[in-house]
């Protein structure tokens, strides 16, 4: 992994394409609202999922989903107020965080936490 950021996107993909194989429709990615970012939006049925991925080329200083503190949580759930609201969205809604550790292989290991940070 070249940068920090090649490393963030590099999950992402990897997330969403977790996330499509597991019957979620991708709807979002990277929405931004001023200084504030969602990873991915995504729906199953009627329910709209905002997800937070974390991505880790190690764990020697934790899991990925230990880095979601809660003004990241709280950053995400603004965003997601104002993707509400611009959408209209009538429906269900849940925050999960995906947690991506790269392999030396180029593989990854991901986990899905589901509820992972409430309104």
């Amino acid at each position: 992994m070249a940068t920090h950021n090649d490393t963030g996107f590099w999950g992402e993909a990897k997330a969403a394409a977790f996330l499509a194989a597991k019957g979620f429709e991708i709807i979002e990615k990277n929405y931004r609202n001023r200084h504030q970012e969602i990873d991915l939006i995504v729906q199953k049925d009627k329910m709209l999922i905002f997800v937070e991925v974390k991505t880790r080329t190690n764990t020697s200083y934790g899991m990925p989903e230990e880095f979601v503190n809660p003004a990241k949580a709280k950053l995400v759930l603004r965003a997601a107020e104002h993707y509400i609201f611009e959408k209209d969205w009538q429906f269900d809604v849940r925050f999960d965080i995906i947690s991506v550790v790269a392999l030396p292989n180029g593989q990854a290991e991901i986990w899905h936490f589901e509820d992972a940070f409430y309104k």
